[in-house]
């Protein structure tokens, strides 16, 4: 089995952080959005990836080799953004025949990945929402197999929105529906949508059945980034590397603060994500997202996300800043 991650995207919503850094490589609760899917993955066995990248994809190149050596990885640039069909299309002659696993670049869930990957079906990841309009939406019979999945409805029939979960075991027909929708140019909102290739399926007969994801973390505007950073700090602990210096500091778990990192007369936590080679001094950080090699100083910081390579010095503020920052908050 192979796996499709998708992360051409330009993460828009994340701006300014995404004119400098890929969506998926934004840090979280000390990983980044795509290590914690890649090591999901990896884990369950799955030993071959295709990343499709387009937007900053040298860096996501750069990141997938340095940090996973062993994996047997190919690289799709997607130059247009014409969607997420479209995307998967590329990867044809790579994947062949064999069974697939897509996960898209900017989705974490929680599920029993053995169980999906055990069952003899093609499964589809779902989990029920207040307003599924925003959403590609499934409609389950009473036996847990997709009727139909439609791309952001008008009128939903159904609460259960896909999640970006997709095992595929007739690669074939996929290609063969990704292809038609193309070739005929069915879009949904101006793009070549997957949900529209997995219907082409279902009305082809192919059975798909769903499972539900536990927990789906949005990692798509600041505000739900954060969000999801608390909860996975909460989940997994959080860790504190020891090749840090600090003095006179307080630690309020759970805090994951990485390598290299020199904090003084501050205190910090909890639910605070700090990168690599960070200085803070006379500082206060709480519910935060800290890039490496970022400097603050005499700051009282929280709800904030901050990019790398930024110095900030003064007083407390509320932040959503870019790589490459130098901001003095003092009179």
């Amino acid at each position: 089995m192979k796996a499709i991650i998708p992360v051409a995207g330009a993460g828009t919503k994340l701006r300014p952080h995404t004119y400098t850094q890929p969506k998926a490589l934004i840090p979280l609760a000390g990983k980044t959005i795509l290590s914690i899917n890649v090591d999901q993955l990896h884990e369950a066995g799955i030993n071959e990836f295709v990343f499709i990248v387009g937007y900053l994809g040298e860096k996501i190149q750069d990141y997938i080799k340095e940090k996973y050596p062993d994996l047997l990885v190919h690289f799709i640039f997607q130059n247009e953004r014409k969607g997420t069909a479209h995307a998967v299309e590329l990867t044809r002659k790579i994947v062949g025949d064999d069974e697939l696993f897509i996960a898209l670049g900017d989705t974490i869930c929680e599920y029993d990945i053995n169980a999906v990957l055990a069952s003899p079906w093609s499964m589809l990841g779902v989990k029920k929402v207040d307003d599924p309009r925003n959403f590609g939406v499934g409609e389950i019979d009473e036996h847990g197999f997709m009727t139909r999945v439609v791309e952001k409805p008008a009128i939903p029939k159904s609460n259960m929105a896909l999640v970006g979960l997709y095992k595929i075991k007739n690669s074939k027909i996929l290609f063969q529906c990704l292809e038609k929708i193309i070739n005929n140019n069915i879009k949904t909102n101006n793009e070549f949508n997957l949900t529209d290739a997995l219907e082409c399926m279902i009305e082809g007969g192919e059975k798909f059945k769903s499972f539900k994801v536990e927990n789906w973390f949005d990692c798509g505007k600041k505000e739900t980034l954060l969000q999801s950073n608390a909860i996975l700090l909460e989940k997994f602990g959080g860790s504190i590397s020891e090749s840090n210096k600090f003095e006179n500091t307080i630690f309020i778990p759970p805090v994951s603060i990485a390598e290299g990192c020199d904090i003084k007369n501050s205190i910090i936590g909890p639910h605070v994500a700090m990168g690599e080679n960070t200085i803070v001094n006379y500082s206060i950080v709480t519910g935060s997202i800290i890039g490496s090699f970022s400097k603050l100083y005499d700051v009282v910081l929280d709800d904030s996300l901050i990019g790398s390579d930024t110095e900030i010095r003064g007083e407390k503020r509320s932040l959503n800043i870019g790589d490459n920052t130098e901001i003095d908050l003092g009179s």
